[in-house]
């Protein structure tokens, strides 16, 4: 769960050192996105099992909130008992580090019993605030606390005023929990729940079917009942009215329905670039169709190597690994070919670009829908590359630093600080620069690619067949070679990161693979 931009180095808690106010000055005011966050049922964990529920409690915070915070631009003000507060510049970051959170928390709560699950509610609301050298105040600290206050456990909560900046920003659906009076706010707050992942709106609008059925079946059933009771008043009416006389006119009958309960209104995401995963995968077209939209594929020998440097923590200890023949993607996969995909009805919503730009803001369920459609197509077992694999292809036999040599060399890959040429706000084509000895582009730099890993802080206890490393229900997987808005440390092949499995990013795309 890293972000691409940051460059490497330790991960400082933020509290109570604050460049918003200057040594000496007296607090000032700022917009900005307020995360407020608290554990559901803190108390009752704490009654089952206090040191245990403490213990896991410090090492979240260590190892998921503060990082999790940072990655996302954010800064942690403060920790509020079993809580945490987060300010971010940026609305979209405050919802993203949120949903991380969440996810992440679910993955971390997987193998222990539910009355153990360590469960937070989130609430995010962009406002004025009053920043002071350790603490934040203000009504937009305040709402943020309410809308955490209302949220379920293990969702994240957004107001009117996030969700406008969002909702065409991040590729998630929303549904609109209508306006709500919260505590010690004048005016009601527009409350949207966030649903990262895309089937959740299906899902509610399932759970809604029903209710509509019952609410048409009873209007149907009133109206039936009413047309009858004037049928019976008027045949009564003519029936007691002497011959001759003229019959009272039948009182008038009205029928009031009973309302139906307000629909929860359901917002689907603004139409968006991002691809969003599929739902239900369906049978691919016939290769000839698509066969302009199949990646080319490079043979690569297998071999042993030395996988993993000694230049960051996270990529020791260096140990050799043997690789079994495989073929993988001459090239990352491009918009072209995720929009085949799409076109199967297979993968999520097209992508906008150009045809050869490498395809972006995928998560890794997103590449398994990618590709799982390409193994039909090809009826071949297409995969995502392993963690290993990739590596061994990334150095094209080599040692150094770089596939290259040990130092940076211009047209060589698409970074930040790469040299020339280079376009700060998208990727380039791919092929856009040298192949490394396998024939193989873009094996650093210009797309991040997920790999079929999960993430492991370090290499210890890591198979040395080449095989995927991988346990059961990890929310996070790895990602390699590093994107054009990194620097070059992230181009060296050993170089490794990961993210959230299920939440998109814009430098993560994919590159294919099968064995021979």
């Amino acid at each position: 769960m890293s972000d691409p931009d940051r460059t490497r180095g330790p991960i400082h808690s933020l509290r109570g050192a604050r460049d918003d106010v200057a040594p000496g000055e007296g607090p000032v005011r700022r917009l900005a996105a307020i995360v407020a966050a608290d554990i559901s049922g803190y108390s009752r964990l704490m009654q089952l099992d206090e040191e245990g529920t403490y213990a896991r409690l410090t090492r979240q915070r260590r190892e998921l909130i503060e990082p999790t915070v940072a990655e996302h631009h954010g800064r942690l003000v403060k920790y509020t008992g079993d809580g945490f507060l987060a300010m971010f510049d940026s609305p979209v970051e405050a919802v993203r580090c949120a949903v991380v959170v969440q996810q992440s928390m679910v993955g971390r709560n997987t193998s222990l019993p539910r009355d153990q699950w360590i469960q937070y509610r989130i609430g995010v609301h962009l406002g004025d605030v009053i920043v002071e050298a350790a603490d934040i105040y203000g009504d937009g600290v305040n709402i943020a606390a309410r809308l955490e206050g209302i949220a379920n456990p293990g969702q994240v909560y957004v107001s009117g005023g996030v969700y406008e900046q969002i909702k065409n920003k991040l590729v998630c659906a929303y549904q609109s929990l209508g306006d709500r009076q919260v505590k010690n706010i004048t005016d009601p707050v527009s409350v949207y729940r966030v649903l990262p992942d895309p089937a959740a709106l299906s899902e509610a609008r399932r759970r809604r079917l029903p209710v509509a059925l019952v609410s048409s079946a009873l209007l149907g059933v009133i109206a039936v009942l009413g047309a009858l009771t004037v049928f019976l008043l008027q045949r009564q009416s003519a029936i007691q009215t002497p011959a001759g006389a003229r019959a009272p006119e039948a009182p008038a009958v009205v029928v009031t329905a009973p309302q139906p309960a307000p629909a929860e209104k359901l917002v689907a995401p603004a139409p968006a670039p991002a691809p969003a995963a599929a739902e239900k995968p369906v049978a691919a077209a016939p290769l000839p169709a698509v066969a302009q939209t199949i990646p080319e594929m490079v043979s690569i020998p297998g071999g042993a190597f030395a996988m993993g440097s000694d230049d960051d923590p996270t990529e020791k200890p260096v140990h050799p690994v043997t690789i079994k023949p495989f073929a993988i993607g001459k090239f990352p996969v491009t918009i072209r070919e995720w929009n085949a995909c799409v076109a199967a009805k297979v993968c999520g919503g097209p992508a906008s670009g150009e045809d050869d730009a490498p395809i972006g803001n995928l998560s890794w369920t997103d590449a398994q829908s990618f590709v799982g459609w390409l193994a039909s197509v090809l009826q071949k077992p297409v995969r995502l590359p392993t963690e290993a694999e990739w590596e061994f292809a990334a150095r094209g036999g080599a040692r150094s630093r770089f596939w290259w040599g040990d130092q940076l060399q211009p047209a060589m890959a698409n970074c930040k600080g790469c040299g020339e040429p280079y376009e700060a706000s998208q990727p380039a084509k791919v092929g856009s620069f040298k192949p490394n000895p396998f024939g193989l582009y873009d094996m650093g730099g210009n797309i991040d690619q997920w790999v079929e890993d999960c993430w492991h802080r370090t290499y210890q206890g890591a198979p040395s067949d080449g095989s995927a490393w991988v346990d059961s229900g990890c929310p996070s997987r790895v990602i390699r070679s590093g994107s054009w808005r990194n620097d070059p440390d992230y181009v060296r092949p050993s170089n490794r990161d990961h993210y959230d499995a299920a939440v998109r990013y814009p430098t993560h795309g994919l590159r294919v693979a099968y064995s021979l």
